[in-house]
């Protein structure tokens, strides 16, 4: 079961937040944790998940087996114990779950349901799952999925076995006063299948429409219908491409009108590499996360975009009104299926790269002392 954090909000006026991109569990992460599904594949060139394990083994030596469920997450942990964030949320692209069922999609994620200690084991309160991988094996996957994270005090947004279910924020209380609610949509642009949406008897994912003025309003009401005085809401959005730096206006525009309706953090992913950071009416809008975990490691292609580069989003909120105090990002780099904080020069590229990025967006990004990206938007 998730455990609650010591000292969980950071005292006076202050909250912190851990939010990461895609933490993918499937295929070769989950086959070398203690309960490794069947390795079966049904992709086009690869069809045991095995051989991503040997893939990241030839990029940078040995993986154990049967690894203790906080393996993966590697130095991270001491990151998350140091800051010791208010609420932990992660997009999870990853079905939990027995089922065979899989869809014939092209790229299947499934993580055996007796390995949900890996997520314990990071603290994690809340999976977002209004994503392109959670159906991967069907509706009974995605129920299964939804069991397992529920029984071991995980709470998810996004996807349910409804659409009241999907389209209803996860609640995550808070000792210090307040709460922090986490509204997840996806988009077709990540390529979630437009049947995978959510209905009235229908499990699936809420996904939106479009990212029009009526979309808008009908969020708008319902936030209306749930915000309590002293809510911190964030929008966890899984929308765009995989690779490419760019942002549509659309998007911005979307994001935009998210904080004006009163989110304090849009927190987006997708893409594998992160983007661009905006800082809006003092709300932070992280357009693309990046991911975080997965199972690339020594899969060549896109190398330009450094992949094998994470990162961890701790923004500190005014509690009293949402507004951005401070914002520090973690570099890591992945390296036999684990996190390591990453190299000065790593740290180095991605603090230009993602500063260049965020340049047009009025936010700056300079190295502090410990080596991770500070920002700078006022």
């Amino acid at each position: 079961m998730r455990q609650p954090h010591n000292g969980e909000l950071a005292a006076g006026d202050q909250v912190l937040l851990f939010l990461c991109g895609d933490v993918m569990l499937g295929r070769g992460v989950d086959q070398i944790l203690p309960h490794p599904s069947d390795p079966q594949l049904h992709e086009s060139f690869v069809r045991s998940a095995l051989e991503y394990v040997r893939l990241a083994e030839a990029a940078n030596g040995p993986v154990p087996r049967a690894a203790p469920p906080d393996y993966v997450w590697g130095d991270a942990l001491a990151e998350l114990a140091r800051g010791r964030p208010a609420a932990r949320i992660v997009n999870l692209e990853t079905g939990i779950t027995r089922s065979t069922a899989f869809l014939a999609k092209g790229i299947n994620y499934r993580m055996h349901p007796e390995n949900i200690d890996v997520l314990t084991s990071a603290g994690i309160d809340c999976c977002a799952l209004a994503n392109n991988h959670v159906l991967d094996f069907g509706r009974d996957g995605l129920t299964e999925t939804l069991d397992t994270l529920h029984r071991a005090g995980i709470k998810t947004a996004g996807a349910g076995r409804t659409l009241a279910e999907a389209q209803a924020p996860a609640v995550l209380e808070s000792p210090g006063g307040g709460r922090v609610l986490v509204f997840a949509f996806g988009h077709r642009s990540s390529g979630i299948p437009y049947d995978w949406a959510a209905g009235a008897r229908r499990p699936g994912v809420d996904l939106l429409a479009d990212l029009s003025d009526r979309t808008q309003a009908e969020i708008a009401a319902r936030v209306r219908a749930l915000r309590r005085t002293g809510d911190r809401l964030i929008a966890s959005v899984h929308w765009g491409g995989n690779w490419g730096y760019e942002i549509g206006s659309g998007e911005r525009d979307f994001a935009h009108r998210l904080v004006d309706i009163g989110f304090d953090v849009v927190h987006g992913h997708s893409s594998h590499h992160p983007k661009a950071i905006e800082v809006y009416q003092q709300r932070p809008i992280f357009y693309g996360c990046g991911d975080f975990v997965n199972d690339y490691e020594g899969i060549s292609g896109y190398r330009e975009f450094r992949s094998d580069l994470r990162l961890m989003y701790l923004p500190r909120l005014r509690r009293s009104t949402g507004e951005l105090a401070e914002l520090r990002i973690i570099p890591f780099k992945v390296a036999r299926l684990r996190l390591h904080r990453a190299s000065i020069a790593d740290a180095t590229w991605l603090q230009r790269k993602l500063d260049a990025q965020s340049r047009p967006f009025g936010v700056r990004l300079a190295l502090d002392a410990d080596a991770a990206l500070a920002a700078d938007w006022r």
